[in-house]
């Protein structure tokens, strides 16, 4: 079995050509960090061959999981030869990777993907001579177009097993010194090329994995300070500058530009990345995109659809063939209130997520979407925050689950944990029909109720950065922010439409796995409970089990506003699927009747938008955490979180309508004012701790 991996930059379009090479569907986005684990397929066509797909990384060096994991299978031995994907459109920037990968020992045939899109630009890269001067193939490709994409396969199984070519050489002083490294290790690790580079440059992970003698650290160690004084520079420098230089030279030597490059994003960057622009444009276009899927637009699709396929084509008639062939009242009951009602419902708003997902599938592939997470950056850092924190926060919109996992392109582990910890109060496509049900019941289908919750969920994230940043668990230490930022391109229709039937295609799975089950169960606690005549079906609700388990929760709930059974059943249940929130109206009845009015309504939605959420996603933060601990905190703050702020916002509604204070308004400001000391406490920290570096600066300055 010959395994092929494909490394490169991140968002050089490696899932793309993983898709195209298998036949998956793994998700693919115009932005870095989307493959954040390693993927393995069958190659199509050869059950012999298959396809590893690494995380994005540009270095061998590891400073972030992505970087982590491709080292390690590449060292594992798990792959004959590699596939080195690059950006055509950014030749130099991409052979310092390739550079390091040859060192690994490995065959390799490097793919310069998006070749068409360096066409267009003007860029003509001679491959025969780039092959020369590396000593690797070279091949022109297009993923999207599956240009070139056959050669390269077959050029890759072809060197599989085959020696590989020797690395271009460093300069004559490193390459001796290298040399010598490599001496030492004869019989202590294979690719001894790789290895002694990597402890050239005092790669403290390879020395904890060779285990060396003192006296063989000590001998190398000589022979790095050595060419450093010969340098006058860091091993790690040198190293770095030496490959950089080699990849400028092959790339002048291979590139010819026959014209300018083309203008238009940086024309469109100065505004939408601009100082004073950047923040309104966002804010402009995230509420467009949630006025038209939870607006008119998406309330007008989501109603047709239930109204004409989920009633008028399924319900009605099952209705009728069920009464028609004489099922038994409480079958009729569960199939028709019990099921249709609580997966019909939830399905109704299929139109409305659809719709979600369209735009933003939109705004990731035309490369909007890397924008903001750069325009972030500096926003995010003044709450504990890193840009790449954004990227989770943006993920969040579609599915909590992705979000988590993808806080691994976080380097800092402070900040990553904090991303985890905050990146699902963002509204995920799950808890769309929430907000439409509150917005279509109580506030007459107002689209900017949508926009209200997902900024909500954005304040919620800066806010729980400050308040979390205070705390001693949590390192302040800063990390380097580097993304990639590609160019504006049109969105390819066939990714979009992947991107939106994978997310639909996994809503309505979820429907079919959890909500039918746990509309089922709903309906049955509903509909029975101890009588007279001992545990039997019974009328009325209030004699049922759910009824009475409900008002054991109701209590907690009381002083947010919604202190009914159903609302209470609801917000537990909606910890296995947050649209069967939804789907236990639909069982239990009407949310206009449940609710006492609009702000109990608005508290029950921020509650349950904020708290723990759903089964799968704490599934992933406890992968994520690794650790019991960090999931509990996780979990738990959430939780209060979603109960201070319902509690506040319940309480200072009821303040602001009646003017009376009771112990309920005292509690909300008593939360609040918690809150504000704990975001104070934060920022003194940090101003402290920025004055302490400043000094320090100075004072190494000085000396």
């Amino acid at each position: 079995m010959i395994n092929i991996a494909l490394a490169g930059n991140p968002n050089c379009g490696k899932t793309t050509v993983f898709n195209m090479l298998t036949g998956a569907e793994e998700y693919v986005g115009n932005r870095a960090g989307v493959t954040v684990e390693k993927k393995e397929k069958i190659l199509k066509g050869r059950k012999d061959v298959v396809v590893t797909d690494l995380p994005g990384i540009y270095s061998l060096s590891p400073y972030t999981a992505e970087e982590v994991i491709t080292r390690e299978h590449l060292l594992s031995g798990r792959s004959q030869v590699i596939l080195n994907v690059a950006d055509a459109t950014k030749l130099q920037r991409s052979l310092y990777l390739t550079l390091q990968l040859m060192d690994m020992g490995l065959p390799l045939v490097l793919g310069l993907n998006m070749a068409d899109a360096a066409e267009k630009q003007g860029v003509v890269i001679d491959t025969e001579k780039l092959g020369r001067i590396l000593g690797v193939p070279v091949v022109k490709m297009s993923a999207v177009k599956g240009i070139g994409l056959d050669e390269a396969v077959e050029k890759a199984v072809y060197a599989a097993g085959k020696k590989a070519a020797p690395p271009k050489a460093f300069s004559a002083g490193t390459e001796r010194a290298i040399l010598n490294i490599e001496n030492m290790l004869k019989g202590q690790a294979e690719k001894t090329r790789w290895y002694a580079a990597a402890l050239f440059q005092r790669d403290e992970r390879v020395y904890e994995n060779l285990s060396l003698k003192q006296d063989i650290k000590d001998q190398i160690e000589a022979v790095i300070r050595k060419r450093e004084r010969e340098c006058g520079d860091s091993a790690d420098s040198i190293i770095i500058s030496e490959r950089y230089d080699i990849a400028e030279k092959a790339a002048e030597q291979c590139v010819l530009k026959t014209k300018k490059e083309s203008s238009l994003s940086e024309k469109i960057d100065r505004i939408v990345t601009g100082k004073f622009t950047a923040l309104p444009v966002f804010a402009v276009v995230m509420a467009a995109v949630y006025f038209l899927s939870a607006g008119p637009v998406g309330s007008m699709l989501s109603e047709f659809f239930e109204d004409t396929v989920i009633n008028g084509v399924i319900t009605q008639p099952l209705r009728e063939l069920l009464i028609y062939v004489d099922c038994a009242d409480w079958l009729v009951g569960l199939v028709i209130d019990g099921i249709m009602g609580g997966v019909g419902t939830v399905v109704g708003f299929l139109p409305q997520l659809a719709l979600l997902f369209v735009m933003l599938s939109l705004l990731e592939e035309c490369g909007y979407m890397a924008r903001v997470a750069f325009i972030m950056d500096r926003f995010f850092r003044a709450f504990g925050l890193s840009g790449k924190s954004f990227i989770p926060m943006l993920i969040a919109t579609g599915c909590g689950v992705p979000a988590v996992m993808s806080s691994r392109t976080v380097d800092n582990e402070s900040q990553r944990r904090m991303t985890i910890i905050t990146a699902t109060f963002m509204p995920c496509g799950a808890k769309l029909p929430v907000i439409s049900m509150i917005a279509g019941t109580f506030f007459g289908g107002a689209w900017w109720v949508a926009v209200l919750a997902y900024f909500t969920g954005a304040a919620a994230v800066l806010i729980s950065g400050l308040i979390l940043k205070g705390l001693k668990i949590f390192r302040d230490n800063d990390a380097p922010f580097v993304m990639e930022l590609p160019d504006y391109h049109l969105p390819k229709g066939n990714i979009v439409f992947r991107t939106v039937k994978e997310r639909c295609v996994s809503f309505v799975k979820r429907a079919g796995t959890v909500i039918l089950p746990a509309s089922c169960v709903v309906w049955i606690l509903l509909n029975v409970g101890w009588s007279a005549g001992g545990f039997a079906f019974v009328r009325e609700p209030a004699d049922s089990v759910l009824r009475n388990l409900g008002e054991l929760l109701a209590a907690g709930f009381q002083p947010l506003g919604f202190g009914s059974w159903q609302a209470a059943v609801a917000s537990v249940l909606g910890l296995l699927a947050k649209e069967e929130l939804v789907g236990v109206f639909g069982v239990l009845g009407d949310a206009g009747e449940i609710f006492r009015d609009s702000l109990s309504a608005f508290s029950f939605m921020m509650f349950n938008l904020l708290c723990m959420p759903c089964v799968a996603a704490m599934s992933a933060i406890r992968k994520e955490m690794n650790s019991f601990w960090w999931t509990g905190f996780a979990l738990l703050y959430q939780t209060v979180f979603a109960y201070g702020t319902a509690l506040c916002i319940y309480q200072t509604g009821i303040f602001v309508r009646t003017g009376n204070i009771t112990v309920g308004t005292i509690t909300a400001m008593l939360t609040f004012a918690t809150a504000v000391i704990l975001i104070l406490y934060s920022y003194k920290k940090s101003k402290n701790e920025k004055i302490k570096k400043t000094l320090l600066t100075k004072e190494r300055k000085r000396v």
